[in-house]
């Protein structure tokens, strides 16, 4: 494989990895519990990673950069909203962020011929 694995795509990944899974235990937790708002807070703090991670991976600037500026304005809009305690508004915009910051380009990223789908396949022993 051509391509290396950077800092910044260790950190992009890594926190990408994380924001997942503690993303799926949020949403299956109480919600509005002192540990929800405590979990709440470091997935926060790893989407954040993962988005300033973004500006750091390839160049020039294109649409996935684009999604890393979306993802930064999306969390900051949700945090927003909880701290307003608008309830239903912050759980539209945490799933929306969720799904379109995370498992989708999660999905795209795994892809054949991608620097992650490769690491990935490749330990599969599938390529």
């Amino acid at each position: 494989m051509s391509a290396t694995l950077t800092p910044a795509i260790a950190i992009h990944a890594s926190a990408a990895i994380a924001a997942i899974g503690i993303g799926a235990a949020l949403f299956a937790m109480r919600k509005g519990s002192a540990a929800h708002r405590a979990l709440g807070r470091i997935w926060a703090g790893a989407m954040l990673a993962v988005a300033a991670s973004a500006f750091f991976i390839g160049s020039p600037f294109n649409w996935l950069h684009g999604l890393a500026v979306a993802a930064l304005l999306g969390l900051g809009g949700a945090v927003v909203l909880a701290r307003r305690r608008e309830v239903r508004a912050h759980r539209q915009a945490i799933l929306a962020l969720y799904v379109g910051a995370l498992v989708v380009p999660a999905l795209f990223a795994l892809a054949p011929g991608r620097l992650l789908g490769g690491f990935v396949w490749s330990a599969l022993g599938l390529v």
